[in-house]
Parts: structure tokens; sequence; C-alpha cells
């Protein structure tokens, strides 16, 4: 049973000062060095990840950050669940398009090795595994080569260890960002905004829904309130 939420700092109100000139969905192009992944490579990745497993009646992903709060497919099963040998961090940087600027680029969500994740397990319908995971790869891997690969991880949740998909971090993709002091991830978080929204608009809602799915994550509460007192800084001085 879920008990009475903890009242976050970082609000609605704090994600609302920063606005991107323009909302899109649509892909950007690629950064120098990537390309755009075609229906083929994805069909090659699920060929590689699933082989036969495809037609089975159970496919988990295991969701960390904003799977959780915006899955990228259709599921058919939902359950909190831990993971051993990795954990959330902010170090996957840095992003100049969809939360952040190439004056102020942002920091994403990846599992790195180490520790432990909760998290939420997703289960996809057994008759569109293909279909899902395509949807999902898309979202996940719209460049190649990636630098938060999928991955089989083991979940725990209640009496079941699950074997899921999830995306873990290269540490060698040249994209890993680690090392930095939880203020200076603050600063990113408070100040990058893309075409998709802004970082502070991420670390809201997954803090947010972690919350909801009684979820405490100590590290990421921290960053919320510390994002929330920047912003309070820059916006609110008087207040």
């Amino acid at each position: 049973m879920i008990g009475r939420q903890r009242q976050m700092r970082l609000t609605q109100r704090h994600v609302d000062y920063l606005q991107p000139e323009c909302v899109s969905d649509q892909m950007p192009p690629p950064p120098a060095g990537m390309r755009a992944a075609t229906p083929e490579d994805h069909q090659a990745t699920i060929a590689d990840l699933l082989g036969p497993q495809r037609h089975g009646d159970e496919l988990w992903v295991f969701a960390y950050g904003s799977l959780i709060w915006k899955p990228a497919c259709d599921f058919v099963e939902m359950r909190t669940a831990l993971v051993h040998g990795w954990h959330r961090a902010f170090c996957l940087g840095w992003n100049t398009r969809f939360r952040g600027s190439d004056e102020n680029p942002g920091l994403m969500l990846a599992l790195d090795r180490g520790g432990a994740c909760n998290g939420v397990l997703y289960r996809l319908p057994p008759d569109r595994i293909d279909d899902s995971m395509t949807r999902l790869l898309e979202r996940e891997m719209g460049w190649l080569p990636s630098a938060f690969p999928p991955r089989w991880v083991n979940a725990r949740t209640g009496e079941r260890t699950i074997r899921a998909l999830t995306f873990c971090i290269d540490r060698h993709s040249g994209r890993y960002v680690t090392g930095l002091p939880p203020e200076r991830i603050a600063a990113v978080l408070a100040t990058a905004v893309g075409n998709r929204g802004s970082m502070a608009e991420y670390l809201y809602a997954t803090v947010r829904h972690l919350e909801e799915a009684g979820i405490h994550d100590p590290h990421l509460w921290h960053l919320q309130a510390l994002v929330a007192a920047q912003i309070e800084a820059a916006y609110e001085p008087n207040r």
C-alpha cells in the first residue's frame, strides 16, 4: 500500500518558466558521427534481441526514466521492480536537440553500472511484440550508433525474477558523463530547454511518477529540490 506522497519542492510553477520557443516531436538531423536508424536497423535489433522469443507470451521492458510517464508503446501489465547491478543516473550527454540547446545542453537519464535501481516493468501485448518493439526502438534508438543500447537485465518483482529489456549507457560511446556533483547536474537541469521541453520538466515528471508508484529515489529527490531553488533564484529573486 502506497502511503501519503511527499511534497516536492519542484512544481509545475517552476517548469512553466522554462518553455521552448517551439514544440516538435519531429526527429531532428543526427549529430556528426551518427546516422538516422532505418526500419531495417530496428528489425535487425529485434531479431538479435528476441530471436524466436518474439512469439512468446511474455516480453517485459524495464523503465527507469521517461518511459515510466510516457511509454513508447502499449502494455498489458505493469509492476514495480528492482534491478541489481545498475543505477539510474544523469549520465547521458550532451543533449542539444530534444531537451537542450547548444548554449545550454541537457543531461538525460540512463542506467549506469553499479548499485541498484527501482523502476517499473511493462509487459508488452503478446500479439503485437514486433510492432511494440519497433515503436520502442524508434523512440529510444532513433540515431545509430546508440549511446545507450538495449540489453537484458533481471528484475525482481514480488516473488518473481523477470528477464526484461532496458537501456544502459555505453561508457565508451563518447556521450558518457560522470563525476559531476549534484549542484552541477542541477544547474544543467535548471536551464536546459529543447524542442521537446525542458530538463526541469523531465525531472519533475520522473520524480512525480516514481513517487506515485511508491518509489522514492533519494538522489533524484535531492536534485529536484536543488533545481527548484535555482529556478527560483533566476525567476523569482524577490519571492
